[in-house]
Order: C-alpha cells, then structure tokens, then sequence
C-alpha cells in the first residue's frame, strides 16, 4: 500500500508556519541587539541628549520635542504586522554612516556646536535601525525614523532672514495702506509710534510647529508621493506668509487704537490666535484631497520564502558589536584631545609704542562694546591720529566649551533687543591686514540711549575673527579652523577683533577704519599671538 503524496495546498501553510516562526525567532534575538546599542548611544552622549531635552524645556520654539520620540514610536508600531514579514539583515553600508556620524559628532562636540553633536546623535539612533535590522527594514519604516530628527532643535539660524523679510513685508502693506513709514534697518516708525521686528516677531515658531505638524499630517492623510510634498511645501509658505499678515495686523491693530490693543500680552495672543486659525483652514483644505490607507501585505510563500539561519544571528550581533566599538572611538578621542593641566589665563598687552602713530584715546567717550559673551580676557580701547579715533576691542577665546566660545547664536555686535545701540545697516568690506586682502564683516549702528553731546550717534564697525593666526569674517570657516587646530593638537585659541569710528560721514569713517588696520594689524596680531604663546 503507497503513501499518498501531501497536496500542495497543504505544504505551502506548514512551510509558511515554519518560516514565520523562525523570523519571530530571529526578531526575538535581533531587538535587543538594537534596544543594547541605543542605549549604549544615549548613554555615551548623554550629555548631548540632555542638552537636547533642557532646550526643549526652556524654549517655546521647540517644546513639540517632547512629543516627537512618541509619536515616531506609534508610527513605527502601526507597521508593525509589515515588519513581522521581514527578517533582520545588517547592512555593511549603513556601518560606514555610524562611522561617519561618530566623526561628525565630535567634530561638533570640539567647537561647540550644538546643532552638529545633537543632529549627529540622533542620526546615529537612526542610522542603527539599518546598521542592524537591515535596509528592508529601515526603507518599511522609513517615515518614522525621518520624523525623530524634528525632535534635533536646530532653525533658529533662519531668524535673521525671516526677521527681515518680516519687515520689508510689513513696511510694503503699511505703505500700501497709505501710511508713512521712515525705516532703519528692522525699527520703523509711523505716525503713531514706533516698532521693532524682534526675535518673535520672525516667525521662525510659526513655521517649525507648521512643518512639523503638516509633514505628519501629509504622512497620515495622502499616498502619493506628490501629494505628501506639496502639503509640506504648502506648510512652509503658509506659515510664513501669515505671520507676515500677523505683524501687519497687529502694526495696523495699534495704529488705529491709539497703541492701546495690540501691545504687550495682546501682541503675542493676537499672534497665535491668527497662526491657530490659519493652520486650521490650511488641514481642513487639505482634507478635501485625502487618499485611503494602502492595505498591509498579507503573508504569503514568496514573502516567507527564504528562513533566517543561525549565521544570520550572529551577523545581527556582530554588527551590534562593530558599531558599539564605533560609537565608543570618539569619546575616546575627546578625552584624548582635552586639555591636561590648567590652562594660563591669557593676558592681552597692547604697548602704546607699538601702536603708533597712533595715540591713546578715551574709549568710554564712544561708549561702545560688542555683545560677546564670557571671553577669557578682552580688551576695549581708542586711538587717535590727526583728529580721527578709533575704538578697538579684542575679545580673546581660550577653553571654549557649551558656555564660552567665540562662534555663537548670542554673540553679535549688536543684539535686536540692545537698549544703547541698534543695527541700521550691515554688509563686507575689504580692508589690508598685513600681508593680505581681509573681507571683514560691516555693521553700521544708531545710538539708542542718551549720552554726552560729544559722543557719535551713529557708528561704523569692522569685525574679523582671528583663529591662532587665521582670519577670517565667515562663521562656518571659523569653527572649522578651530576643529583642525584641536584635531592637530594646536588648542583653541580664537579672538575677535572688531575696529569702530563715528560714520557720521561714511567716507571718512571707512577710510580711519582702512587706515588703523593697515597700519596697526601687525601690533594687534603680535599681542594675540603672544597671549596664545602663553598657555
């Protein structure tokens, strides 16, 4: 008597059961490879996180942060029965992004950065998903692991721009409106009073929340690629937009009330009211094209056709391993690259000899000081010649870390909120500084506060940093001079050297600004060099 032949129908569901339960097996021991290295990440670079966490706290701009990791996580569980059908794979290419990342983040973390060592933190949780679970995994849940970097708070290097963008936008509708308006640089003032765009009025709130919101919002409602990136486009410029609307608003909301309504606590509510109501015309537009969920895949023996064996495990966790030793190397490095010992404090010696013909001044007659916050040691002194004075200041920069450094957000000649000065104009100028043509950084200023009939009412200042030797006016090139002298072992020592005159005639003033560099850079760079000789 012959066995009979199984029927296929019934091979092909014991095959799957088998397979599934071997992924299910394989995900069991892969999961927490993945769940050991984020932790052991966060747990290296917690000082990162945590600075990551306080902005949130402290700042309105990015509290949404708290509520990103959260939201990423439930994304990530509703694809959970696509996830179920994959089998973990470690992907050789994303180990040389965790490699890569790993450098950037103590390239940041040895200037300073905070948006470089948070932005590299958090792609470094990312880029795990593929470096250990594989690239069919990463691609299945790649919305979500894209969605976590709205937790990193990095935009306000927009508010310069959308501050001033703000008020050619305002000015233009209050002129429009027949009103007339005398403008210098971001004050302006109308017939019944006076106005600043400041730091809140840029909108830079505005449009973070909005694309954060409207990205997950096109992620949820849509399936088409074009639909989801014209939403975001639309979350980009709306938001703009109105707050454009929103300053005019309220501009025009004081002009007409006699200054009594749009002002103080009113300025901000106004604010969010009109930003709510917008963003909500805006989803409940976008409603109007909602696609349908996709359905999930179901199983089938295609799908489950090939079964993780053992050496598949052992890839997973030697993947796992090779990472750790990744993540591990620059805080190694950090610690090999401090500083031993404590550092001298640098001394700034500027001889009147050396200065001449250039003879002492008074600096407190000018009243000026940049606004660079904690420098190791500075200087702030003036100098005449021939009936023209020069203030100079040197603001010099040794151990820089989170709370003192050169290169920051909060260091600039003149802040919006600054009640002495305010910034009428800026721009470049080129000016001879020993040996070669500078581009140095120009900002003319108006003074605010009352002081003695002598004094300028209007300013003319040249910026320039010095790295241990190096100039230059650009930001990005200073914090990579920096990086490169500490990665070769050369120290941080950094200065600003900022030159000023009355620009009450603007000729003469860039002339005596021309004039002092040209002559003087020279005793300028030998007491910088010396206070860096003395470490």
């Amino acid at each position: 008597m012959s066995r009979p032949e199984p029927d296929a129908v019934d091979v092909v569901p014991m095959q799957a059961t088998v397979t599934a339960s071997l992924q299910t097996r394989s995900w069991r021991l892969a999961l927490p490879a993945l769940v050991l290295l984020l932790a052991l990440i966060l747990w290296l670079y917690r000082d990162t996180a945590m600075a990551m966490v306080m902005i949130w706290y402290r700042s309105e701009t990015f509290t949404h942060g708290f509520v990103v990791l959260p939201i990423a996580l439930w994304l990530i569980w509703r694809r959970r029965p696509v996830l179920a059908l994959l089998t973990p794979k470690p992907s050789v290419l994303a180990l040389l992004f965790v490699a890569g990342l790993a450098m950037l983040w103590l390239l940041g973390d040895l200037v300073a950065v905070n948006s470089v060592t948070q932005f590299a933190l958090v792609a470094l949780l990312v880029v795990s998903v593929p470096a250990i679970m594989g690239l069919s995994v990463a691609k299945t849940i790649a919305f979500p692991l894209t969605f976590i970097f709205f937790g990193v708070p990095i935009g306000e290097f927009m508010m310069p721009q959308l501050m001033d963008w703000t008020a050619d936008m305002t000015i233009f509708a209050l002129r429009l409106s027949g009103i007339p308006v005398f403008r210098e640089g971001l004050n302006f003032v109308i017939p019944s009073g006076s106005w600043s765009v400041v730091e809140a009025c840029s909108g830079v709130r505005y449009l973070i929340a909005s694309v954060t919101v409207g990205t997950l919002y096109a992620y949820l409602n849509y399936q088409s690629t074009q639909r989801r990136l014209l939403f975001i486009l639309v979350s980009i410029l709306v938001p703009v937009v109105a707050n454009w609307l929103r300053a005019y608003m309220i501009v025009m909301i004081g002009h007409l009330s006699g200054n009594s309504l749009g002002v103080g606590v009113d300025h901000l509510i106004y604010g969010w009211l009109f930003f709510g109501v917008v963003i909500l015309l805006m989803f409940i537009i976008g409603a109007r094209w909602t696609e349908p969920d996709v359905p999930l895949p179901v199983a089938s023996a295609s799908m489950l056709a090939s079964a993780p064996g053992d050496w598949s495990t052992r890839r997973v966790w030697l993947a796992a391993l090779v990472c750790s030793i990744l993540v591990v190397l620059p805080i190694v490095a950090k610690d090999r690259l401090a500083t031993s010992g404590v550092l001298a404090v640098p001394q700034l010696v500027l001889g009147e000899a050396a200065m001449q013909p250039w003879q002492p001044a008074d600096a407190a007659a000018i009243g000026f000081r940049p606004n660079f916050e904690n420098p190791s040691a500075e200087l702030n002194r003036a100098f005449a010649q021939e009936g023209h004075v020069v203030g100079l200041y040197l603001g010099y920069y040794r151990d820089q870390d989170y709370e003192r450094k050169l290169v920051s957000s909060t260091n600039m000649l003149v802040k919006s909120a600054d009640k002495a000065w305010s910034q009428v104009e800026s721009g470049s100028s080129i000016a001879k500084l020993g040996s070669e043509q500078v581009t140095l950084r120009s900002t003319e200023m108006r003074r605010m506060s009352a002081a003695v009939a002598s004094a300028p009412q209007l300013l003319l200042a040249w910026q320039v940093y010095w790295i241990n030797g190096r100039l230059t006016s650009n930001d990005y090139l200073a914090k990579i001079y920096s990086a490169a002298n500490q990665l070769l072992g050369r120290g941080d020592d950094s200065a600003l050297i900022v030159v000023y005159t009355s620009a009450e005639r603007s000729g003469d003033a860039a002339a005596s600004l021309g004039s002092f560099l040209s002559t003087q850079y020279g005793a300028i760079d030998a007491a910088l060099r010396d206070a860096a000789g003395k470490r």
